[in-house]
């Protein structure tokens, strides 16, 4: 199954960012247990250390889960941070921005890349240069649900998933204006239960926004 159809089956890409190593394999569990199947780990680019954090983090949930969670990385904004997620186990790369250069190695890695957007232009762009699927990014700030409905409704063949800011109340609406699916950040993977370890409330959130996808 192509990454664009496992999004457009299981509607939600979890984005695990700022999470500490030692919780990381605890959160996705509980994501998983929640009917997540899909996880982002994001690149830090201020740190030092955060291509080989986020390295370790992608490798330990490939050897987790296998084929039972598909992982991508986030915030991909170089061809070296792409050539690394491949090597540790990501299928797909996640970027806030349209660099062609990232998406055409991530092609030759056999990763899909799916670059950050946010105009018709810039779809269409990230879509000629060999992306198979956009993020719209940051859709709650820039109109929300209406926004995105009207900018996909003259090139509705070009899936997009939407990102930043989508809530529960609001997953719903994004999907029926034409997003194949939604990343969730903070909304979902909520810091304050993860530092409580309250995973069992991580996992009913999870069901949660799973379930309002189906409506």
């Amino acid at each position: 199954m192509s990454i664009v159809e496992q999004i457009n089956k299981n509607k939600i890409i979890a984005i695990i960012r700022g999470i500490e190593q030692d919780k990381i394999i605890e959160v996705c569990k509980a994501l998983y247990i929640g009917g997540i199947r899909m996880i982002e780990v994001t690149f830090n680019q201020s740190s030092l250390t955060g291509n080989q954090e986020t390295y370790e983090a992608i490798s330990a949930i490939a050897k987790e889960f296998g084929d039972e969670v598909s992982i991508g990385a986030g915030t991909v904004m170089t061809i070296e941070q792409a050539e690394l997620a491949t090597s540790a186990g990501a299928r797909y790369m996640i970027s806030p921005n349209l660099n062609k250069d990232v998406v055409k190695r991530c092609i030759e890695l056999g990763a899909e890349p799916i670059p950050g957007v946010l105009t018709p232009t810039e779809i269409v762009s990230a879509y000629n240069a060999g992306a198979k699927v956009v993020k719209i990014f940051p859709i709650a700030r820039m109109g929300g649900s209406d926004y995105l409905k009207d900018i996909t409704a003259p090139i509705s063949h070009i899936p997009v998933i939407a990102v930043g800011g989508v809530e529960i109340d609001t997953v719903s609406d994004y999907i029926n204006a034409g997003a194949i699916g939604v990343g969730l950040g903070s909304n979902l993977v909520d810091k304050t239960l993860i530092k409580e370890n309250r995973f069992d409330e991580l996992a009913t959130l999870a069901e949660s926004f799973v379930k309002k996808t189906c409506l």
